[in-house]
C-alpha cells in the first residue's frame, strides 16, 4: 500500500501487464502455433474432459409461417441436461441449405427474440431498433437457422430467475467454475452437439456452415469457431475486443469470464485460431462496454495472423455508427459472398 488506499484498477492492471500469455502469436508457424493454443485452449474451456454423447434428439412441434417453417427441438448435450432450440427452413429453394447458428445475447427471452417471439411493445420495439431478430434475418436470406438457448437464458434459466429478471447466468458461472468449468465453455460445448445434429440432418449442407451473433452471443461465435473448424464463417458482433479494455476493466456479467485465458492469450490471438477461414468482426463506433479503439488494436493484432496465414482477404472489420447491437447490413454481405454461390439470393 503506498498510503492511498487500494485501487481496484490499478491492481487488476498490473494482473493483466504480468500476465504471461503463453500463445501469445509472436510470428511462428501460423498452424504449429494455432494446434499447440488451441489444445490448451480446449483444456481452458473445461471441453477437453467433457462426456461424449450421441446425438439425442426430440421434435417438439412444428409451426408454418408464411416464409419458413419454425420447428422445435431439445438435444441432450450432456448427461441430465437437453438444450431447446429451434431450425427454421426455408419455404422457398431446395435441400441442402446452407447453415447459420445464430447465437442470442443476454436477454431474458433467450432464443425467442432471434426468431422475433416477444411479448411486449417495448420488447418489439427492442428488435425493430438493435435488430435482434437474427434468426429470422437467417432465413430470409435462404439459411436454415439454428437458433438455441444459451445456458442461463429463456428456457435454460431457473424458474425463480425468470420471474425476477430472467437470467441464471452469476449462480451457474460461479457454480461451473467449482468444477473448472465456465459458462463460456458449457455454450460452445452446447454449439458443438448442434453442428452434430447439423450432421445428421440431409437437409442441410454441414460443408457451409456460419455462426454470428451480437454481444454473448459474438462470444460464442468466436470461441465455438476457435475450437471448432467444422465452421466456415465467423461473424461476431458487439463483441471483439481485447480482454484487457473491455471485461478487464469495464463491468460485465459474470458469464463473460474463462479463468486463465489471459495466461493464454489476448482476444485477437484467440480469433487467430480461426484463420485462414473467413472472419469479419462488426462494432458499433458508440459501443460503451467493448471500445471501439481497443477493437481496432485487437483487430491489428489479428491481420497479423492473417498474414502469416497467407488469407489477408478473410480478415475483416466494420466499424458502424451506433452502440451495443446487431449490424445487419455489415453481417450478411459478408456470409453470402463465403455461403452462397449468388450472394444475397
Amino acid at each position: 500500500m503506498d498510503g492511498s488506499g487500494f485501487r481496484l484498477d490499478r491492481w487488476s492492471d498490473r494482473l493483466v501487464r504480468e500476465s504471461e500469455r503463453r500463445h501469445a502469436y509472436d510470428g511462428e508457424a501460423v498452424a504449429d502455433w494455432q494446434r499447440a493454443f488451441r489444445a490448451d485452449l480446449i483444456e481452458t474451456l473445461g471441453l477437453a474432459s467433457r462426456e461424449e454423447v450421441g446425438v439425442d434428439t426430440r421434435r417438439l412441434g412444428t409451426i408454418e409461417r408464411e416464409d419458413h417453417e419454425r420447428q422445435k427441438w431439445e438435444i441432450r448435450t450432456e448427461p441430465g441436461f437437453r438444450l431447446p432450440f429451434y431450425l427454421l427452413v426455408p419455404a422457398e429453394g431446395s435441400p441442402p441449405y446452407p447453415v447459420a447458428c445464430t447465437v442470442h445475447g443476454h436477454t431474458p427471452l433467450g432464443k425467442e427474440l432471434y426468431v422475433g417471439r416477444t411479448e411486449t411493445d417495448e420488447q418489439r420495439a427492442h428488435v425493430k431498433e438493435e435488430r435482434r431478430d437474427v434468426g429470422l434475418q437467417a432465413v430470409r436470406r435462404g439459411y436454415a437457422a439454428l437458433v438455441p438457448d444459451m445456458r442461463g437464458f429463456g428456457e435454460l434459466a431457473a424458474p425463480e430467475d425468470r420471474h425476477a429478471g430472467g437470467r441464471s447466468c452469476q449462480p451457474m458461472q460461479l457454480r461451473g467454475q467449482l468444477v473448472g468449468r465456465s459458462l463460456v465453455g458449457d455454450r460452445v460445448w452446447d454449439l458443438r452437439r448442434l453442428l452434430d445434429f447439423a450432421e445428421s440432418r440431409p437437409e442441410l449442407d454441414t460443408e457451409r456452415i456460419a455462426v454470428t451473433g451480437n454481444s454473448g452471443g459474438g462470444t460464442v461465435t468466436l470461441f465455438s469457431a476457435a475450437v471448432d473448424d467444422r465452421i466456415d464463417v465467423a461473424v461476431p458482433i458487439s463483441y471483439f475486443c481485447t480482454f484487457a479494455d473491455s471485461i478487464g476493466s469495464i463491468p460485465h456479467c459474470a458469464c463473460n469470464y474463462v479463468p486463465g485465458i489471459l495466461e493464454l492469450g489476448e482476444m485477437g490471438d484467440v480469433a487467430g485460431l480461426i484463420a485462414p477461414r473467413p472472419f469479419r468482426a462488426v462494432h458499433g463506433r458508440e459501443d460503451d462496454i467493448f471500445p471501439v479503439e481497443a477493437t481496432r488494436r485487437a483487430f491489428e493484432r489479428l491481420e497479423r495472423i492473417y498474414d502469416a496465414a497467407g488469407a489477408p482477404e478473410n480478415c475483416q472489420l466494420r466499424v458502424r455508427d451506433g452502440g451495443h447491437r446487431y449490424y445487419p447490413e455489415a453481417a450478411w454481405p459478408f456470409i453470402d459472398a463465403h455461403l452462397r454461390e449468388s450472394p444475397g439470393q
